[in-house]
């Protein structure tokens, strides 16, 4: 596989440390809020890459991080009246909801900030000790320009980052590029005990404790949004690099940034959407859908047509997998004719196309393109009165599992075992056909529909399905 390294700006074969295990990190949300449709794309486009990984035989150690202290939840917890730790066990439970919805598996492990407290004055200590940080009345702060490096990541020097930065100006700071790693506590703040006393940890900082506690000081891969590049992805390196002189990460991935409509989101537009907000209109597997739908270095822009689009498509890959289970069970027990077996190669053919797709910097929207090409066959190739085949049914299904699993989709699939009762009234109503009491015919589907179930009648005998 090869992957888009941002340290290196190429495409570059991805080789993890370890040959059966890939160590990743993934910086997940402020709990603060019900997650954004901007922060559902790299939480939907990394789980992907997992799941990838995984479908390619490795272990992967997919950590993904809970920011549980920081300025904004101190803010809200006080508008509330509630505590942080309350604030945040109600928007992790909310992420968990969400994430669930998307398909997004729980990561290996979820730390969060405030139970690795002392993770983070570990590593504090080791900056301390060989000079990259320095304490002025409680708050520590880490020198940057001691740091050669500082600036690989975004590629660009020093003095262009200052020059175009957002600088918490301090005049406890020796420069003003200089970031907090430990604040001193304000009055009616949470805090923990510390060498340089009572504090909370800064946000660069937790990411750097965190993934060196659980996968160690160097990781294969860390991944984000496009935003995090500067200043907290660069700052992670800065932190980490400098406390274990190891390097530490190997690779690098950042997702493009999502639009509105064509415009930026932003609260003050107006154009500013939760997950939560999204799904009241469309189904969270569409939503996850129009996000692989596009290259995940590419922008892409949210609008009412393109999930339209999105939909349609979900929709068309669901009735191929209805018609198939609907043709199973008249798919005949022998062997497979010449074309059949040419089918059954064609599928081979659609697998290993979208193995290379994925491959190729987890080109997704070619991956989704594979899976429309065995929909393409299935209502091309396939016998519609029935003559089929029970392999080449079997094995199409299996492979849009297969894929679609992968991909976090077309999971949903409602199982076409008709009960009892709906046995009997088709049964009744093809004797009252057969019988030529179309009234009554007429009658029994009337209560079919009014049951959500839908009829058409096709060659090789009748077919129903959910009504949708």
């Amino acid at each position: 596989m090869r992957i888009f390294n941002t340290m290196t700006r190429k495409k570059e074969e991805f080789v993890p440390a370890d040959k059966n295990e890939v160590k990743m990190y993934s910086c997940g949300p402020t709990v603060y809020d019900y997650f954004h449709i901007g922060n559902a794309r790299p939480f939907i486009i990394f789980d992907t890459m997992r799941r990838y990984l995984e479908y390619r035989g490795y272990k992967v150690k997919f950590v993904q991080n809970f920011t549980d202290i920081d300025d904004k939840m101190i803010n809200r917890a006080n508008k509330e009246g509630i505590t942080v730790k309350e604030l945040a066990e109600r928007f992790i439970g909310e992420y968990f909801t969400d994430a669930k919805a998307l398909g997004i598996k729980e990561a290996t492990v979820h730390p969060r900030a405030t139970e690795n407290i002392d993770a983070i004055i570990d590593i504090i200590k080791k900056l301390e000790e060989r000079g990259f940080a320095y304490n002025v009345d409680g708050n520590v702060y880490f020198r940057t320009k001691k740091f050669d490096e500082y600036g690989k990541l975004s590629k660009q020097p020093l003095e262009d980052l200052e020059a175009g930065a957002r600088i918490d100006i301090s005049e406890q700071k020796e420069d003003a590029m200089d970031f907090a790693l430990w604040k001193a506590q304000k009055e009616g703040e949470p805090a923990w005990e510390s060498p340089w006393g009572m504090g909370r940890p800064g946000w660069h900082i937790e990411c750097s404790a965190m993934a060196n506690k659980y996968l160690g000081e160097t990781i294969d891969l860390h991944s984000g949004g496009q935003d995090l590049i500067f200043p907290h992805h660069e700052n992670e390196i800065a932190q980490s690099e400098c406390a274990n002189c190891k390097t530490f990460a190997r690779y690098w991935m950042h997702n493009g940034y999502i639009n509105i409509n064509n415009q930026k989101m932003s609260k003050s537009l107006g154009n500013f959407f939760t997950v939560r907000d999204i799904s009241k209109k469309y189904d969270h597997e569409i939503i996850r859908f129009f996000m692989l739908s596009a290259h995940y270095r590419n922008p892409v822009n949210f609008s009412d047509e393109l999930m339209e689009q999105a939909k349609s498509a979900v929709e068309r890959v669901y009735t191929c997998i209805e018609n198939l289970e609907f043709l199973k069970n008249s798919a005949k027990d022998r062997a497979a004719t010449e074309a059949e077996t040419a089918y059954l190669a064609e599928l081979d053919t659609i697998r290993q196309k979208f193995i290379d797709a994925m491959d190729d910097d987890l080109n997704t929207a070619d991956a989704q393109a594979a899976i429309f090409d065995i929909v393409y066959l299935a209502n091309t190739k396939l016998s519609k009165d029935g003559d089929n085949v029970a392999e080449v049914i079997d094995k199409t299904l299996a492979l849009i599992d297969e894929l679609g699993g992968v991909l976090g989709l077309f999971t949903k699939r409602e199982k076409h075992v008709a009960p009892e009762e709906i046995d009997a009234l088709i049964e009744a109503r093809a004797k009252a056909r057969a019988e030529k009491n179309w009234a009554e015919a007429d009658a029994i589907r009337d209560k079919l529909k009014a049951m959500n179930i839908e009829l058409k009648d096709t060659p090789a005998g009748v077919k129903w399905s959910y009504i949708k």
